[in-house]
């Protein structure tokens, strides 16, 4: 089986992107054919500084790595190192009617949220549905969130092979559970665009302020809280703890005595140890970035050894050659 994610550098990588893209991913990386690109193709629909492209574009495959991504069973690669992502996309969107993207509720979302219209922004979901068809992937990991972008693919590749002849195979999502609920400080999806986050491989100091700004309620230390795992903070020690450790946080906020600094300190000291292992082997790819620069490049050429004939029968498909 093929699988097949990406993810944008379009800032730095922090706790929702680890446990609603990365973890998934290397956990996949033993289950199938993984290839994990680096959507710097997409990052241009929001991030228009080159120079903080190219640096968050290798500190998300450094973070990748550390966290552990092993380039022995996957492939990590750059979108823009396979040129044949744009070229499928410009013939998809040959196909791809102007009423599909109107309906699509993230182009929506984000212009509502102060970004700024584009066509890229706007044919997002076309360059999607080339990533994933350029590998013949047949699982695509996603968020619910994510649900429409791959059902876009689906329609274009139907409508692509109905037009043109068997020529795609049709993906399938496969459903990252949770990814969508993490929150951020604010209680919100968490996010670079709500300024809510928590960085995986924060600064010390820096990390254990932002997380003690968490704002609660008004309740005092010694009042019980009977609804304890909805608060933001409990949200977060379940992916960070193991369920015991989830479990009697719950019950002290729930019992009274415990209080919201309490809780915070606990959530700061289970981050730090969660990240203690990946924090040591950033460290040891920090000092070695020619490594981390071979590993994208051999993974450019693995990933585009398959894209190269992928686009070829598309091109032969529909009268290109």
């Amino acid at each position: 089986m093929r699988i097949l994610s990406g993810i944008q550098p379009s800032g730095v990588l922090h706790v929702g992107n680890y446990f609603g893209m990365m973890k998934p991913s290397i956990e996949l990386q033993n289950q199938g054919e993984a290839f994990y690109f680096i959507a710097d193709y997409h990052s241009m629909t929001s991030l228009f500084d080159a120079e903080l492209r190219r640096e968050y574009t290798r500190q998300v495959a450094i973070d990748f790595m550390a966290c552990g991504l092993d380039p022995e069973k996957a492939v990590l690669f750059k979108q823009s190192d396979v040129p044949e992502h744009v070229e499928l996309s410009w013939i998809l969107s040959s196909i791809c009617p102007m009423g599909l993207l109107e309906r699509c509720h993230s182009y929506k979302d984000k212009i509502a949220k102060g970004l700024s219209a584009n066509h890229g922004l706007f044919a997002y979901p076309v360059l999607m549905a080339a990533d994933i068809l350029i590998y013949d992937a047949e699982s695509v990991p996603v968020g619910r969130d994510q649900k429409q972008h791959v059902e876009v693919t689906r329609d274009l590749a139907i409508k692509f092979n109905q037009a043109y002849g068997e020529t795609f195979v049709i993906p399938e999502p496969r459903f990252r559970e949770g990814a969508e609920t993490i929150p951020g400080l604010d209680g919100q999806k968490m996010s670079k665009s709500y300024n809510n986050t928590v960085e995986i491989f924060g600064e010390e100091k820096a990390t254990r302020k932002r997380i003690m700004s968490i704002v609660m309620d008004s309740r005092s230390r010694e009042e019980p809280k009977p609804d304890a795992e909805e608060n933001r903070a409990i949200e977060l020690i379940k992916h960070l703890a193991h369920e015991a450790v989830y479990l009697d946080e719950v019950e002290k906020l729930k019992a009274g005595g415990y209080g919201y600094g309490d809780l915070k300190k606990r959530l700061f000291e289970l981050y730090w140890e969660y990240f203690r292992e990946a924090r040591e082997r950033r460290e040891d790819l920090v000092k070695n970035l020619d490594y981390v620069d071979q590993v994208l490049n051999e993974g450019a050429e693995r990933a585009r050894g398959i894209a190269r004939v992928v686009n070829k029968r598309a091109r032969a498909a529909c009268g290109l050659e």
